[in-house]
């Protein structure tokens, strides 16, 4: 019965995403090229030479560049002809009085000057120059010189960096030590939990990733791949944490969490060399091969440590696996601080855009997750539980990517999706926590529940024993 259920799911995802991609090219207006030619789409006579010939300067800084324009006819320009100096993108460098009036032009129709440029914000633009002529006529340079605006390179930034890579090594080592295989070896024979999950995770939110950078960020190929990255990453930690507290089934989360972690170690490279390389080829990124390898192995070497903790040393794997909860809860909470704390500029990047993205990826991943489980009639408890699973990405592990593999500015600006996703992930959940503890209250007197098959846990009681693992 799932087969044909994951079959169609599959059919509707792809009519999904190609129904954003219309919508997006209908609705969004093409982005301002400004092309390289005459209004009457002749081409200039002359050409622009820039010092330097490219440029990476910081943030809230100023430089001066130079320009040598080669090929003027004086009878082209008149008395008050111009020259300026403009950027494709002036929220990333500008230029303060970036117009000069023509006062000389050499005998070999050549013309000097200088301009100052500004940085703005993170990002890259085009430098071009624009001259007026008698006529009024504006005539735009082929050439083109890039800039890149990165912000200046602090201790703290590496300390951030740096600390998140040994933590999320530490979750697997933590990990490992918790898989229980024969639970996952058990769900296995009955297989439709972890089939709905794995299709929901690997497949329902790549693809929902990919297609809402394509509707909420057209023209800004960054916020898309920090989008796609957050999508493409496998079940946090924080999962088993929430299934535990709305009493769904442990059990399942467990097993989920382990096919997913060890899966996405093929599922994340497969998603990210195939439809994610038409992010990068879009936005001239070019695809760190090498750094998502290590990363990789980077990962399995940590997981095989808790492995051989559970096999070797089982008193040690029985303390890993008792912190597990925590350290997941506080790596999240780690990894949003700190950021927010380290790199407050992000408050600058949020639009109406990056919180949408990061309230649509998690709350439609609920919702589907919910819906498919609900559909294929597995209990509530373990509909909950793939929910949840679908729902929460593992946010350090998609900052942690994009921080290795992408050169600046690029890593700072996709940041700023997944931390947006990591803090609107656990609305939803805390909401529906207090609704059920509410309902539960109120059919208390009625020996009811709302969900009879669904365990709840009281937080006001130190002493509840959690569901046990089997």
């Amino acid at each position: 019965m799932a087969c044909p259920l994951l079959s169609l799911m599959v059919f509707l995802s792809m009519i999904a995403l190609q129904a954003i991609t219309y919508c997006r090219a209908a609705l969004v207006s093409p982005p301002d090229t400004h092309g390289n030619q005459l209004k009457d789409g002749s081409d200039p006579s002359w050409h622009v030479q820039y010092d330097p010939v490219k440029m990476e300067m910081h943030m809230k800084t100023m430089t001066n560049i130079s320009l040598r324009i080669e090929g003027f006819e004086k009878t082209q320009l008149g008395d008050d002809a111009t020259i300026q100096l403009k950027s494709e993108r002036n929220h990333v460098a500008t230029i303060p009085n970036g117009s000069i009036t023509v006062v000389e032009i050499k005998d070999d129709g050549s013309y000097e000057g200088g301009f100052d440029i500004s940085g703005v914000f993170l990002g890259t633009t085009n430098l071009y120059v624009e001259v007026m002529d008698k006529n009024n006529q504006t005539i735009q340079s082929v050439e083109k010189m890039p800039i890149t605006v990165i912000r200046e390179e602090r201790a703290i930034d590496h300390i951030f960096t740096g600390s998140v890579a040994v933590l999320v090594c530490v979750m697997f080592v933590l990990f490992g030590a918790a898989m229980d295989l024969p639970t996952v070896k058990a769900i296995i024979m009955k297989p439709i939990g972890p089939a709905i999950g794995f299709f929901s995770q690997f497949l329902f939110m790549p693809l929902l990733s990919y297609g809402l950078g394509l509707l909420l960020f057209p023209d800004s190929f960054e916020m898309q791949l920090g989008l796609f990255f957050t999508g493409v990453s496998p079940g946090g930690g924080a999962s088993n944490i929430w299934t535990v507290l709305l009493g769904a089934n442990l059990n399942l989360s467990l097993a989920m969490t382990t096919i997913s972690t060890l899966a996405a170690f093929g599922m994340m490279p497969l998603w990210i060399f195939t439809l994610g390389r038409k992010i990068f080829e879009r936005g001239n990124l070019v695809v760190p091969y090498t750094n998502l390898a290590t990363f990789a192995v980077g990962l399995i070497i940590p997981m095989g440590i808790g492995l051989l903790c559970q096999r070797y040393t089982p008193r040690l794997a029985r303390i890993l696996v008792r912190i597990l909860k925590p350290c997941s809860a506080l790596l999240i909470l780690f990894i949003v601080v700190f950021a927010i704390v380290t790199n407050l500029y992000l408050f600058e990047l949020f639009s109406w855009q990056i919180i949408a993205a990061g309230l649509g990826l998690p709350w439609i991943g609920y919702l589907f997750g919910f819906i498919v489980s609900k559909s294929a009639r597995l209990p509530t408890a373990d509909a909950l539980a793939i929910s949840i699973e679908t729902g929460i990405q593992n946010t350090g592990i998609a900052i942690f990517l994009l921080r290795f593999s992408l050169p600046q500015p690029a890593a700072d600006l996709t940041t700023v999706v997944p931390v947006s996703a990591a803090i609107m992930t656990p609305v939803p959940l805390m909401i529906l926590y207090v609704v059920l503890k509410i309902r539960e209250r109120n059919f208390s007197h009625r020996s009811i529940v709302p969900f009879p098959d669904v365990q709840y846990v009281n937080l006001k009681r130190c002493h509840t024993t959690p569901p046990k693992i089997h």
